[in-house]
C-alpha cells in the first residue's frame, strides 16, 4: 500500500542571501524532519550551532508540528535588536 505525500517548502535567509528547498514528504512528517531533510546546514553552515525558531507561513510553531500539503517552513534566525525599540530610536532622531 503506498503512503500519502505531501509537497512542503523549506525557506530561511540573510541580508545577503536565501535559500527556498522545495520537498515531498510522507504525511505525519513534522517541521523539524523537513529543517533536516532540506539540507540547508550545507548552504548554511553556522544552522547547526544556532537556537532557531521555526515557523509555517510567519507564525512561529514547535519543533514536533505535523505538516500538512503546501506548507512553508520558515527558519527564523535570532534578532540582534528588538525592532520596536529600533523604530523608537529612529523617531527619535528624526
Amino acid at each position: 500500500m503506498a503512503r500519502d505525500t505531501i509537497r512542503v517548502e523549506v525557506a530561511y535567509g540573510e541580508p545577503e542571501r536565501q535559500k527556498i528547498v522545495a520537498l515531498t514528504m510522507y504525511a505525519g512528517a513534522t517541521l523539524a524532519e523537513a529543517v533536516e531533510r532540506s539540507g540547508l546546514v550545507r548552504f548554511f553552515p553556522h544552522l547547526k550551532e544556532a537556537a532557531l525558531d521555526y515557523g509555517i507561513f510567519g507564525t512561529v510553531r514547535p519543533a514536533n508540528t505535523i505538516l500538512a500539503d503546501g506548507d512553508r517552513v520558515e527558519i527564523y534566525r535570532p534578532l540582534i535588536a528588538d525592532p520596536r525599540e529600533m523604530r523608537r530610536l529612529r523617531a527619535k532622531n528624526r
